[in-house]
């Protein structure tokens, strides 16, 4: 059979991450980190938060993820969305997306945010670019700590379930 239709995105498999996919995870972190694209994160962190992690597959090899992330019964956030290189521009992203909105409203969660870089990427799905004072429980939680808080050169979107 032709790799290139094993390869095709329609033959993709999103699923949540488990152990075997944290070294995949890590490895997919470590990159996008150098490139300035997400926060990095060693492997005992992604561990941690496992639960948060959903991969997409393609012929048992991890080519991205993204992770789900609760702030409140009503607020999660869509981060550490990432597709290996060699994957890029195949509507992975968009498949994670899809994924982590569905899962969010089946959690129940009444708004569903992201920082990104690429603001029109979330557009496609129906979020709204809001300012980061819109979204108190992600500012005065998670980025006061960050070192870019004064500094952010991310944009908040928004989309409401």
């Amino acid at each position: 059979m032709d790799d290139s239709v094993n390869e095709n995105p329609r033959h993709a498999e999103v699923h949540h991450a488990t152990d075997q996919d944290v070294s995949a995870i890590g490895a997919l972190m470590e990159r996008y980190a150098a490139l300035g694209n997400v926060l990095p994160r060693t492997v005992d962190d992604i561990r941690r938060n496992l639960d948060e992690f959903y991969v997409i597959e393609i012929q048992s090899r991890v080519v991205g993820c993204g992770a789900l992330e609760v702030f409140t019964p009503e607020l999660a956030e869509i981060r550490s969305l990432m597709i290996a290189e060699d994957y890029a521009a195949r509507g992975l992203g968009g498949r994670l997306v899809e994924h982590l909105i569905g899962e969010a409203r089946t959690r129940g969660f009444k708004r569903l945010m992201a920082l990104t870089y690429v603001p029109q990427f979330f557009h496609k799905w129906e979020f709204e670019t809001v300012s980061k004072d819109a979204l108190p429980e992600k500012v005065w939680g998670i980025c006061v700590t960050c070192y870019k808080f004064n500094n952010c050169d991310e944009t908040a979107v928004l989309k409401y379930l």
